[in-house]
């Protein structure tokens, strides 16, 4: 069975949820669904959790422009 997403109720398109996204903390440990955000590229409703707040529809940056960091 396909796993369900909630619908995006923050944009027009009748397709478009909410996708979970996860992260690493600063130890390196998994975060899983450190946020949501709508598949439809032109929406750009997110939420979002940091140390423990609840954020909605922050600025969103495009992370492929992002110089990458090694460790």
């Amino acid at each position: 069975m396909a796993e369900q997403y909630p619908k995006c109720l923050s944009c027009d398109d009748p397709d478009a949820v909410l996708v979970p996204l996860s992260d690493f903390g600063g130890g390196g440990a998994p975060i899983h669904f450190k946020a949501w955000v709508c598949t439809e590229e032109s929406c750009t409703y997110n939420l979002k959790i940091r140390n423990g707040d609840v954020y909605v529809n922050e600025p969103i940056s495009d992370g492929s422009k992002r110089e990458r960091r090694d460790r």
